[in-house]
């Protein structure tokens, strides 16, 4: 996207599932942030299919504030669908993501857009040093994640899903987020070649209104997805590196178990040595099993191979520059 296109200078996008109480006190404080550093600064609301008169809220506010846009689902959807279509709408020069149960501080944002402009960042991501949630359902596991996060990804973030975050808006636009892959916008940006990533600690509040809208599922989920996405990522575009040598692999030591016991079988028997017939023996039925796995997962490499190589994005690449 050209510097020319856009048209602010922050887009922020606050992605909100029942949070009408708080929404009033956030568009106030981050209106007052705004104003003090003379910002050119749109807020991209979208509700995420809010139960609670969240969206009426949003109305009301944008009759009061033209800088409040608003987007509505009808269900809920989930916080990456709300961030792709705000990402999608943000015109921005940068683009910051915030959470609108007024626990991420708007004050954070001049210093993370400061470290974009002058530093080269491509991304930041605050840091909730001290957190202020439940240590036992919040702190720990969190403390597990990321450093699960971490050793996976090998970004050195120590909180890659906080909510608050700064972004160049090239980033948001070559990236997509879907399913909940919102805890890994750090890891999305690394595979689309925005490497430069940046950390910031924010002060963290206790929510004042309502309650958390995340269990201690979400844990558990989030390392399925970091798995699957650090899968994909590796192995998407060509998954015979992965299948394809894992297969090869188990089919030959499937065959050359097999084919030990056989041998061993005959020497024995030519010898008038007491022998065991290969088929009572438990290790060659194992052995069989192992042969039977590695066809599959060699066929199965061989298919995603083909379909890798039809598909409609087999050629896409994410160009930072170019000289006509």
């Amino acid at each position: 996207m050209n510097t020319a296109e856009y048209t602010k200078d922050l887009s922020i996008v606050v992605a909100l599932y029942n949070e009408a109480e708080s929404l009033p006190e956030l568009v106030a404080w981050i209106e007052k942030v705004m104003t003090r550093e003379g910002y050119d600064y749109e807020i991209i609301m979208v509700d995420d299919g809010s139960r609670d008169g969240s969206w009426e809220k949003v109305n009301e506010l944008a009759k009061s504030n033209g800088r409040i846009k608003g987007i509505s689902f009808r269900r809920n959807y989930g916080k990456s669908a709300a961030l792709y279509c705000g990402f999608e709408a943000a015109c921005g020069r940068i683009v910051v993501t915030m959470d609108a149960d007024l626990q991420d501080s708007p004050e954070e944002i001049p210093e993370m857009v400061r470290m974009i402009d002058e530093e080269g960042f491509d991304l930041v991501s605050g840091w909730k040093q001290h957190r202020q949630d439940n240590k036992l359902t919040k702190n720990l596991p969190s403390k597990l994640y990321n450093a699960t996060a971490r050793m996976i990804t090998g970004i050195r973030l120590h909180d890659m899903n906080c909510g608050l975050k700064a972004y160049r808006n090239e980033v948001v636009k070559n990236i997509e987020v879907y399913g909940e892959m919102h805890r890994y916008i750090p890891y999305l940006a690394k595979n689309a070649g925005f490497d430069r990533i940046g950390e910031k600690p924010v002060h963290h509040q206790k929510r004042k209104y309502g309650k958390s809208k995340f269990g201690i599922s979400r844990f558990a989920n989030g390392f399925l997805d970091l798995l699957s996405l650090w899968f994909l990522s590796t192995f998407g575009k060509k998954p015979m590196h992965f299948f394809g040598l894992s297969g090869t692999l188990m089919f030959l030591t499937g065959g050359v178990i097999a084919v030990w016991l056989i041998v061993a079988k005959l020497i024995s028997q030519s010898q008038g040595l007491r022998f065991r017939p290969v088929t009572e023996q438990p290790l060659f039925y194992l052995a069989l099993v192992v042969l039977i796995i590695g066809v599959q997962l060699f066929l199965a490499g061989f298919i995603g191979e083909l379909i890798s190589r039809n598909s409609s994005e087999r050629n896409q690449y994410n160009i930072k520059d170019r000289i006509e």
